[in-house]
């Protein structure tokens, strides 16, 4: 059975506290919320970032989505993937710091990097 972690509410008790601190220990999966605190990202952008395979960029992304931290908006052919609760990014803030600037991995070819998307 799949358990979607809510951040905000009275649900909130130390076993879903725990269970986000431990999705937020991964550092791959750190890396993809701080750069989704920028805008939103598809999974080649994501995966020029990290540097890492795209299978691998896509099951973090699938952690975090089935934890209910991100959520997935089709356009297109192409797939982009943002913060879906907004409570993560105070999180992220007290644990990252201000978010910087989204990325522009020179070898990226998505539609926000090759200027096709604003």
């Amino acid at each position: 059975m799949q358990r979607i972690i809510y951040i905000t509410g009275d649900m909130m008790d130390y076993e879903t506290k725990a269970d986000i601190l431990h999705l937020l220990s991964h550092p791959v999966r750190l890396q993809i919320l701080d750069e989704l605190r920028s805008r939103e990202a598809c999974v080649c952008h994501l995966q020029a970032v990290t540097g890492r395979p795209q299978a691998y960029v896509s099951q973090q992304l699938r952690f975090l989505r089935e934890a209910g931290l991100v959520r997935d908006v089709k356009d297109g052919q192409n797939v982009f993937y943002q913060i879906s609760d907004e409570s993560v990014l105070s999180i992220l803030e007290t644990i990252l710091g201000s978010p910087g600037k989204a990325s522009t991995p020179v070898d990226c070819t998505c539609p926000f990097c090759t200027g096709g998307r604003v």
